[in-house]
C-alpha cells in the first residue's frame, strides 16, 4: 500500500509539472474569452467566423475537462489509499491498483499534447498531395493518399474540406488539396511533408510486375488572420477557369476556379469547390499567404529542404515513409527507422504511432 500511494504520488506530480506546460488554466480563460464572445448580440451575422469560434470553443472545453476529469481522479485515488494505509486497509488494494495502472495509461495519452512545441501546432492545415514519378500507377497511389488522410481527419473529429482536386486520366488523382480543422491538424500533419513511396504489384500492370510509384505531400498551417502578409497586385498572376471533376464532367456550370500564381516566387494555388468565383479567389490567397509565410520562416531558420514540399522532387532517393505490400509487408518511416507490418491499419488512417515518433524525433533534436 504505501509503495501504491508513492507511485499515486509522483503521477499527480508529473500530471501537474505537464499541466502547467500546457497551460490549462490560460486555456481556460481562453475559453471563457471565446463564450463570453458567443454570447454578444450578433455573433452569428458572420456565420463562417462564429461556426470556427464555437469549433474551437468546444474543442478546447473538451480537452481541457479531460485534463480537469483525470486530475479529480489521482486526487480522489490518492486520499482513498492514504486513508487505506492509516487504517491498515488492505481490502482495496487490488481495486486501487488497477485503478492507478488505469490513469496512467490515461495520463500517458494526454501528456502526447505536450510534444506539439510549435508555434502554429494547434492551427489548421492545409495538406496537398501530388502524383510523382510512376504515371498512372503514381496517380493512383497519390489517390491512396488522399483517403489515408481523409480517414485520419475523421477518426480525429477534423473536418474536411476539398480546396482543389485534378483527377488523373485514367485512374487516381494528379494532385488534391484540402483544408483539415481541428485542434492540433497542423501539430500532427506536419510529419506527413515529403515524399511517399509505394512496392507492390501493380493492379495496371497484365504481367503482375512490381511496380514503385511515389508521390509528394505538403503540410502548411493555415495562416492567423494576425500574421498579415502583403502581396502586391502585380506579383500575381490570376487565371479563371471551369473547375471540372472526375472524367471531365463539369462541377459548376460557370468558370469560377481559380488559379493564383505568385510570380516572385513560382508558388501555384488554384481552388475550384466554391459556386463563386470570389470566395474561390479568396480561398486561394488566404492559401497562398500561408504558403509565403512558411516559406519566410524557412527562410529565417535556413531550412527550406527540410520544411518545405516543393523544394523535393517526388522521385527514388527522396522518400520519408516506404509502403511496401509485396513482396512482404512494412511500413518504415526512414527519418525515425518506426516500422510496423501493418499496412493496412496505415492506408485507414492509422498514422499515431508513425507521428509520435517524429514528433519526439524532433523535441530531442
Amino acid at each position: 500500500m504505501e509503495n501504491l500511494l508513492k507511485d499515486i504520488e509522483i503521477l499527480r506530480e508529473r500530471l501537474m509539472e505537464t499541466w502547467g506546460l500546457l497551460g490549462i488554466e490560460r486555456e481556460e480563460s481562453r475559453i471563457k474569452n471565446l463564450k463570453d464572445e458567443m454570447n454578444k448580440p450578433g455573433f452569428w451575422d458572420n456565420r463562417e467566423r462564429a461556426v470556427e469560434i464555437s469549433r474551437e470553443a468546444e474543442n478546447l472545453e473538451s480537452e481541457v475537462n479531460k485534463w480537469k476529469e483525470l486530475k479529480k481522479e489521482i486526487r480522489y485515488l490518492e486520499e482513498l489509499v492514504a486513508v487505506g494505509q492509516k487504517e491498515k486497509d488492505d481490502s482495496i488494494d487490488e481495486e486501487a491498483r488497477e485503478k492507478y495502472e488505469e490513469l496512467k495509461k490515461k495520463y500517458e495519452e494526454l501528456e502526447f499534447l505536450v510534444l506539439f512545441s510549435g508555434k502554429y501546432d494547434k492551427n489548421n492545415a492545409i495538406i496537398s498531395i501530388h502524383s510523382g514519378t510512376g504515371g498512372v500507377e503514381a496517380q493512383d497511389w497519390a489517390e491512396m493518399l488522399e483517403r489515408m488522410f481523409l480517414r485520419f481527419a475523421e477518426k480525429k473529429g477534423w473536418k474536411a474540406t476539398l480546396v482543389d482536386r485534378n483527377a488523373g486520366s485514367e485512374a487516381g488523382i494528379k494532385s488534391a488539396s484540402y483544408k483539415i480543422e481541428g485542434r492540433w491538424a497542423y501539430g500532427y500533419l506536419k510529419s506527413e511533408s515529403g515524399v511517399h513511396r509505394l512496392v507492390r504489384i501493380s493492379p495496371f500492370d497484365a504481367e503482375q510486375m512490381r511496380h514503385t510509384s511515389f508521390a509528394l505531400v505538403e503540410v502548411i498551417p493555415e495562416l492567423p488572420e494576425a500574421e498579415e502578409i502583403e502581396i502586391k497586385d502585380e506579383d500575381l498572376r490570376i487565371d479563371v477557369f471551369r473547375a471540372s471533376g472526375p472524367g471531365g464532367q463539369g462541377v459548376n456550370t460557370t468558370d469560377s476556379a481559380v488559379r493564383i500564381v505568385h510570380i516572385p516566387t513560382k508558388i501555384t494555388v488554384s481552388c475550384q469547390t466554391e459556386r463563386s468565383q470570389h470566395q474561390n479567389k479568396e480561398t486561394a490567397l488566404k492559401i497562398l499567404k500561408s504558403k509565403l509565410f512558411k516559406l519566410r520562416e524557412e527562410e529565417k531558420a535556413k531550412e527550406e529542404l527540410k520544411m518545405r514540399g516543393e523544394a523535393q522532387k517526388a522521385e527514388w532517393g527522396k522518400q520519408i515513409r516506404s509502403y511496401v505490400m509485396q513482396p512482404y509487408k512494412m511500413v518504415k518511416d526512414h527519418r525515425t527507422n518506426y516500422e510496423t507490418q501493418d499496412v493496412e491499419k496505415v492506408l485507414d488512417g492509422g498514422l499515431d504511432e508513425f507521428m509520435e515518433a517524429y514528433l519526439r524525433l524532433s523535441r530531442s533534436k
